[in-house]
């Protein structure tokens, strides 16, 4: 559904760039995954460049590039009024949806990992259902984002549309 205005090509392209982010946070939990199907690592190849850039921007100032990217998307895109709406919308988005696998990496690592051990079965499943629920979300929303609608994911969402006005 597009609301608030039609959007642009160009609105369509830079509001699903916002989705790498997220990806490339949750291919940490896909590491048992591709283990499992190493021939589905040819799936990387066209994102070596996007990871490298990635991994050098969070890696920047002293580890703190990621939580700059962070605050300069938040401040200069979603706070911004004289930026569409639906660029907006997106790039919020997919910070909760970074957040999400923050809190997620937290509890793996933190609470189960010491519990249940780092290669146990349940540990491998719990990471590799985390990844294949950001990778459906990312092309979800990609998809949608590109057709020119909202991607409307439940409880994200909707905590976008109190953020994003």
């Amino acid at each position: 559904m597009t609301w608030r205005g039609t959007t642009t090509v160009a609105d369509r392209i830079f509001a699903s760039l916002p989705y790498l982010l997220p990806l490339m946070d949750g291919l940490i939990f896909g590491v048992a995954f591709f283990q499992q199907f190493p021939s589905l690592r040819i799936v990387l190849v066209p994102l070596q460049p996007v990871l490298i850039i990635y991994g050098l921007i969070s890696g920047a100032f002293f580890g703190f590039g990621s939580l700059i990217l962070f605050l300069l998307l938040y401040f200069l895109v979603v706070r911004n009024e004289r930026v569409p709406h639906f660029i907006r919308f997106n790039t919020m988005q997919a910070i909760l949806i970074g957040i999400v696998l923050s809190l997620c990496s937290l509890i793996l690592g933190y609470i189960l990992a010491p519990v249940l051990g780092n290669s146990s079965f349940v540990m491998q499943t719990l990471m590799t259902t985390i990844f294949l629920g950001v990778v459906a979300a990312f092309f979800y929303s990609v998809v949608q984002t590109l057709m020119g609608r909202y991607a409307e994911i439940p409880t994200i969402s909707e905590a976008v549309y109190m953020q994003v006005r």
